[in-house]
């Protein structure tokens, strides 16, 4: 039955599929297959979850497609509390996506097509948090890749639409190719790919050393960096972070399932999956951490300032992933997967509210011709609220819950891990300015509305907004399964034997007592910061709306660094996408055009020529056949005589 979770969304890819490929297709009516195949999907999911959580983690083998020597490669499915959370996670989200497209996508001409993709993208997201090996992984890690690529140019006559596309696809071939040489190298050193086998070898050469030209690197160290860099790319930390917030240019739907319980979450689960590797490493988890600590705060500078209602978001996602980087690099994996599980709620909550509004509009996305939504918009409104609420970490919702674990975690580290909480905890103070910037640009003030837009602005069909219900709902709600009551813990519960060996603090319940003593405190110090960022936000944009233009003004280099996104793209298409593509450009003059073609020329004008000269000897006329007869027979006699 385990096997169906991810088959009911692949067999909806394919009929879809087929029939829009040899027939008629289902155009309009596609969402009738797809939509009940991925919550089918959810509720084998929630046998699965009852099943891990009663009867323990299980395999199943489904078949053996290569075996060369001592290596096996299978195709198998690995189920326990990790594998069956992340089930949940992508089910939940998928299922509401789905329901939502079926208003926001409605009468667009790719419908069904778009149906399908997203069928195959659910489909590959549920067989690699399934997978059994290495090998597996990284097949559907990739599978992913190429279905975001799909997806985001969905709506391909557009220029950005492709060029975007593009950009995500190739900068995760970077993260990609080293991830693929980690696990080149663990092959090496383990002879398996299969993670049980892994785990129990790979500590066995924790002294050994690779030798890279002319230089001894520490293995472990060396493949734990290796696959972190397939997880930066795809999760896009620093320095891969540039194709997220172009991907927004793909349909707002799929901009909600990237980032709330696919490609992105991808990375995170890596990390966690692998995380005893990982922790063989001091120096790489120092890495990780650092990593994820910079590219929370990065991101969060550049949200502050955006005017697409959709860039905004996603920079608060690349920012939120950095916390969870962080914490699985503070070897609080289980405080990072925690996160991944509240942020896929509200931010796929923030998404479709963002989604609902760009519909109202008449497809504008400037935030600048917004305002005074509230009314308008009722339901979008609460909704949005609430995601707000959760993002900035507002008690009790859920996104605070799990955002205090990790800073609570990283104080209790020591050393750097204090440096790390300062960075959290300003990058929440950013979190809960950016939120509400959004809310009170968006539905508070004066309208900037269009006025022909606004003539005709309403609230979305129900449809698209009962799923804004449901993650409200579960914005609320998914945090509270972290709360200890009664000394037990719903998250440390399930994730504990996953998670827990290779941990390095000891779970809330067997904190010390000089330790216990600081969650308080560091919980004060958490709400008050996002209080005073929501509250500052609340000045700035409601009190005194003048204040960020003089702000803007007065701070004018930070203001562009912030509103450029730091230059980052600047800074690639100067030291790499030009000079490739100006090598490249030479390359194909000179290697394609002037050799390659030039030689294939040169045959086909020989033969050409050689052609010509035999074709003056079939002239068709008598007189030259017999000159050429008297002319051959005299060059034979001469030759004949003289051999004589």
């Amino acid at each position: 039955m385990d096997a169906l979770i991810p088959l009911l969304p692949f067999a909806a890819f394919v009929v879809i599929g087929l029939g829009d490929l040899f027939g008629r297709g289902f155009g309009p009516r596609a969402h009738w297959i797809a939509v009940p195949a991925v919550f089918g999907s959810l509720l084998l999911s929630l046998v699965a979850f009852g099943s891990v959580l009663s009867d323990g983690p299980h395999d199943l083998t489904l078949y053996t497609w290569a075996v060369s020597g001592t290596f096996r490669a299978s195709i198998g499915i690995h189920i326990d509390a990790l594998t069956a959370v992340m089930l949940l996670l992508v089910t939940i989200v998928s299922g509401l996506v789905h329901l939502y497209t079926v208003g926001y996508m409605h009468g667009d001409r790719g419908y069904a097509r778009f149906f399908a993709y997203i069928g195959l993208f659910t489909f590959s997201m549920l067989m690699l948090v399934m997978a059994a090996n290495l090998l597996q992984l990284y097949i559907f890690w990739e599978a992913v890749g190429l279905c975001s690529y799909l997806l985001i140019a969905h709506w391909y006559e557009r220029p950005s639409a492709a060029a975007a596309a593009t950009k995500a696809f190739v900068v995760n071939r970077v993260g990609d190719f080293g991830f693929a040489l980690g696990i080149f190298l663990i092959f090496r050193l383990v002879g398996s790919l299969d993670y049980d086998q892994v785990f129990a070898e790979l500590p066995k050469h924790a002294g050994e050393t690779i030798s890279i030209a002319g230089f001894e690197l520490p293995a472990v160290t060396l493949i734990a960096l290796l696959l972190f860099m397939g997880a930066v790319g795809k999760s896009a930390q620093l320095p891969l972070h540039v194709w997220l917030p172009d991907a927004m240019e793909g349909p707002t739907p799929i901009s909600a399932l990237i980032h709330a319980a696919t490609m992105v979450t991808a990375g995170v689960f890596m990390i966690a999956r692998l995380i005893p590797i990982f922790s063989l490493s001091p120096a790489a988890m120092s890495v990780v951490a650092a990593t994820g600590a910079a590219t929370a705060l990065f991101a969060a500078t550049i949200a502050l300032t955006q005017n697409d209602i959709k860039r905004v978001v996603a920079y608060s996602t690349v920012s939120q992933l950095g916390y969870m980087v962080m914490a699985c690099g503070l070897g609080a994996s289980m405080a990072g997967i925690f996160h991944l599980l509240t942020h896929g709620a509200f931010k796929a909550l923030l998404f479709l509210c963002c989604g609902s509004v760009i519909h109202a509009m008449a497809g504008e996305q400037d935030l600048r011709k917004m305002g005074g939504l509230k009314s308008r918009l009722p339901v979008t409104y609460g909704t949005f609220y609430i995601g707000a609420l959760a993002l900035a970490g507002i008690p009790p919702l859920s996104g605070f819950f799990s955002k205090d674990e990790i800073l609570f975690r990283a104080f209790l580290s020591g050393g750097t891990g204090i440096l790390f909480w300062g960075v959290g905890v300003a990058t929440a103070f950013l979190t809960a300015f950016y939120s509400f910037r959004l809310i009170y640009t968006v539905f508070h003030g004066p309208s900037r509305v269009d006025p022909k837009v606004a003539a005709s602005l309403h609230e979305s069909p129900p449809v698209m907004t009962i799923p804004l219900i449901v993650l409200a709902v579960l914005s609320v709600t998914v945090g509270w399964a972290g709360l200890p009551v009664a000394g037990w813990n719903g998250i440390e519960a399930a994730l504990g034997p996953v998670l827990s060996p290779a941990e390095s603090s000891e779970p809330d319940s067997g904190l010390p007592a000089g330790q216990a003593g600081l969650l308080l405190p560091l919980m004060g110090v958490s709400v008050a910061v996002a209080l005073a960022g929501w509250m500052t936000a609340r000045y700035f944009y409601l009190t005194r709306p003048e204040l960020p233009g003089r702000l803007a003004a007065r701070a004018a280099a930070l203001y562009r660094l912030s509103l450029n996104k730091w230059y980052v793209d600047e800074l690639y298409d100067r030291l790499v996408v030009r000079p490739t593509t100006r090598l490249a450009d030479r390359l194909w003059r000179t290697v394609d055009v002037q050799t390659i073609d030039e030689a294939v020329n040169g045959v086909g004008g020989s033969t050409l020529a050689g052609a010509r000269v035999l074709r003056l000897l079939q002239s068709g006329q008598l007189q030259h056949y017999a000159l050429v007869m008297m002319v051959g027979t005299f060059v034979i006699l001469t030759v004949y005589l003289i051999a004589q």
